[in-house]
């Protein structure tokens, strides 16, 4: 209890400004591929910026979500009506008699399979998330993610679209996903690498990363609203200021995914890259001269 009525009072230091910055690193890390989990890390050591409490921090990665259920709703919405419609052919005796499935369908598989790689970080979840920790660290991560971007730029997409990609395609992809938990790897440009590298067309490498959040954002956001709500408790007086933060994380969010679609496109997502290592640089240099 003492150390839940701790968090409960600095929560309670939290201002609209520091909720509005907080939601705008958020909106913009999240999606842009220069992973979010660095910045925040990073920020947090260089200007002393407390984390945010858990709760805060699930709902700014809950808006987020929201923005791409906006942005990619038309693939969601065909998504679920082909996932109930295979559901009910398995049950009328009629599942294995299409030829070809729907694109939509095959889509719903392929992030499933994606997905699962995940399971193999839950093991060591704390030991990565430790990882945070070390600034050196983070800033390595960062200029590795500026290679990434780099080198999958120039690779460039392939000429595969959403009913030539594969299962493999989609484990691989998978496991780039499960990689990227690493504080310091963008989950978003490491995902859209992976499909790039793996020949997939740009468009759809980028479509595919973003719905493939979808399944991880919102699983580990219940198993977390549950486990926040029942250790501290919502103080009703910051309700106004997470809300403003989701909103302006969501909008923020919504905005950075439109951008990395139409760099991508136009195979410019690579110059992310020189942010990535400017600000990598500059990180791990400080952290020596200051540690």
């Amino acid at each position: 209890m003492e150390g839940g009525n701790s968090i409960y009072h600095e929560v309670r230091a939290l201002t609209y400004l520091i909720t509005i910055i907080l939601g705008m690193v958020q909106g913009v890390a999240e999606f842009l591929p220069i992973s979010s989990s660095g910045h925040l890390s990073l920020l947090q050591y260089f200007f002393g910026m407390e984390e945010p409490d858990n709760l805060y921090t699930i709902l700014l990665h809950f808006a987020t979500l929201i923005a791409v259920f906006v942005v990619y709703r038309k693939d969601i919405l065909e998504m679920i009506q082909e996932f109930f419609k295979f559901i009910g052919t398995l049950f009328s005796g009629r599942g294995g008699r299409e030829k070809e499935p729907p694109e939509a369908r095959r889509m719903v598989l392929l992030l499933i399979v994606a997905t699962l790689p995940l399971f193999l970080v839950l093991p060591i979840e704390s030991m990565v998330e430790g990882l945070g920790s070390s600034p050196v660290f983070v800033s390595i991560a960062l200029i590795a993610t500026g290679f990434i971007l780099f080198g999958a730029d120039r690779r460039g997409g392939g000429s595969k679209g959403a009913r030539s990609m594969t299962v493999v395609d989609a484990v691989l992809v998978g496991l780039a996903q499960g990689i990227a938990t690493i504080p310091g790897l963008s989950r978003s440009g490491t995902t859209i690498s992976a499909g790039m590298a793996l020949g997939l067309e740009r468009k759809l490498a980028v479509r595919f990363s973003f719905l493939l959040s979808l399944p991880a954002v919102l699983g580990a956001t219940l198993l977390k609203v549950v486990k926040a709500i029942g250790g501290t408790g919502i103080d009703p007086e910051l309700l106004p200021k997470y809300l403003v933060g989701m909103v302006v994380a969501g909008v923020v969010g919504y905005f950075s995914i439109q951008l990395v679609k139409l760099l991508a496109e136009k195979g410019k997502f690579g110059n992310f890259a020189y942010y990535c290592w400017i600000v990598g640089a500059i990180a791990l240099v400080s952290s020596f001269v200051r540690g």
